[in-house]
């Protein structure tokens, strides 16, 4: 392990720009696991669960319920996961790990983490969204608002898994409810900026050495891993680093130009970062 450790060093800092790709499995190593249901979401919402039986938190997202009940599993929710959120030794790591280099990151993770950690915005590209910021529900315009302020209101108001109706935020155009912007909402607005900022990145390192580094996501990702991989194959000078947890994948077009790291997300993370 600590032999492939510094081969991948050595291949970032020869690199001319780093391209993160990250999804569920980081989250997951962050204590942000969407698809469990863990004693945490049962503490924290075993209320929900024993009103509507959901399993898990993307349940309680994706349902259709009375939106003074749906506010309320949210506010709470994105209280806790990314109001109240701690950077985590994972995200030191990676912020220590990139450094001054040219980056950018492309993530199906909407919990607004790697902002939080240090990471510039306009580096950011959140696919499915980011849960502090709000759209229309109508999506009458493709305007985004900060939702950080409303969410702890919200939260402080909750009453039985309620909030009032009146408290519930609404569109400043059309006069609809707002909702978190969030892949899961079928109005949900597409980020078209920041695709363009991640457009522009790629076409800046082209033919250079690019250092793909590809955190907790599966292998039947079509969103991030599949045009990672093709990137990867597609530039002679890139490199491509999957990090992942029991499940490892690499085309075999790409299998000279590629590491796999399997194992926890946070020690190989601190592994990496103490040898830069």
């Amino acid at each position: 392990m600590q032999k492939r450790i510094n081969e991948i060093i050595q291949k970032l800092k020869d690199a001319d720009a780093i391209l993160v790709g990250a999804s569920n499995g980081l989250s997951i190593s962050e204590g942000y696991h969407l698809f469990a249901n863990n004693e945490a979401f049962q503490k924290m919402f075993g209320d929900f669960q024993r009103k509507y039986g959901f399993r898990n938190l993307l349940d309680g997202m994706y349902a259709r319920y009375p939106e003074e009940e749906k506010w309320a599993y949210m506010a709470r929710m994105i209280k806790h996961y990314t109001n109240d959120y701690q950077v985590t030794p994972a995200m030191q790591a990676l912020v220590k790990l990139i450094g001054t280099r040219p980056y950018f990151i492309v993530t199906s993770n909407g919990e607004g983490h790697f902002e939080a950690a240090g990471f510039a915005a306009e580096n950011i590209y959140e696919i499915e969204g980011n849960m502090l910021t709000m759209q229309c529900s109508k999506a009458c315009h493709t305007k985004l608002y900060p939702a950080h302020d409303v969410i702890e209101k919200l939260a402080a108001a909750e009453e039985d898994g309620k909030v009032a109706k009146n408290l519930i935020p609404k569109c400043p155009v059309c006069g609809a409810s707002m909702c978190i912007h969030s892949a899961v909402e079928p109005c949900f607005i597409p980020d078209d900026d920041a695709n363009e900022r991640l457009q522009a990145f790629l076409k800046e390192y082209t033919g250079k050495k690019i250092f793909i580094l590809e955190l907790g996501i599966g292998m039947r990702n079509q969103m991030i891993k599949a045009p990672l991989m093709k990137l990867a194959d597609r530039e002679e000078n890139a490199t491509y680093v999957t990090v992942n947890k029991g499940e490892i994948y690499i085309t075999d077009n790409i299998k000279e130009k590629s590491y796999g790291l399997d194992g926890d997300m946070t020690e190989i993370l601190l592994s990496l970062a103490d040898a830069v």
